[in-house]
């Protein structure tokens, strides 16, 4: 009985675990589009959120811009992305149905309409100069979305030096 009983906690444990996993992740923040916010290096902490729940202003983590710009291969692009391969960090500026923020994202001044369109989002890098965003690529797809960053994770501190 007592076995059993250690069998199920540890199953229980394990399933915990997992849905934490699925919900959460820690990103570290890889290259200069979301300074000062966020530096090179620091990691944060990422919950899983739909789209629907976005506001204009928070951090997000989303897959990557389908398109690099003219002469950049895939890494060197996601090196200037900012969360690593395959992941962006950038702030929401505009959700669908927010009126299209045309003055301050170059590429959207063509597009039709004055809301932003069910399905799109528009984010930007806190830092123009080093940061390919909404300003270049016009919308990003709200189902790239991964999640919110709720914070930064301490990060170790380092030996003192002797």
């Amino acid at each position: 009985m007592t076995g059993a009983i250690v069998v199920l906690a540890a199953v229980g444990v394990a399933l915990a675990v997992l849905r934490v996993r699925r919900r959460y992740l820690v990103v570290t923040v890889q290259g200069e589009s979301m300074l000062p916010a966020y530096r090179p290096g620091e990691r944060v902490l990422v919950r899983r959120t739909p789209p629907g729940s976005l506001r204009p202003g928070q951090v997000v983590v989303l897959s990557g811009f389908a398109h690099a710009r003219p002469g950049e291969r895939r890494r060197e692009r996601h090196q200037q992305l900012g969360a690593g391969p395959g992941w962006i960090i950038k702030r929401v500026a505009a959700v669908p149905g927010d009126p299209i923020p045309r003055d301050t994202v170059p590429a959207l001044r063509g597009e039709p309409g004055t809301r932003v369109p069910a399905g799109r989002l528009v984010v930007l890098g806190d830092n123009p100069d080093h940061s390919l965003d909404s300003r270049q690529s016009g919308y990003l797809a709200a189902d790239r979305l991964f999640g919110v960053v709720l914070r930064k994770v301490d990060q170790p501190r380092s030996a003192p030096s002797r």
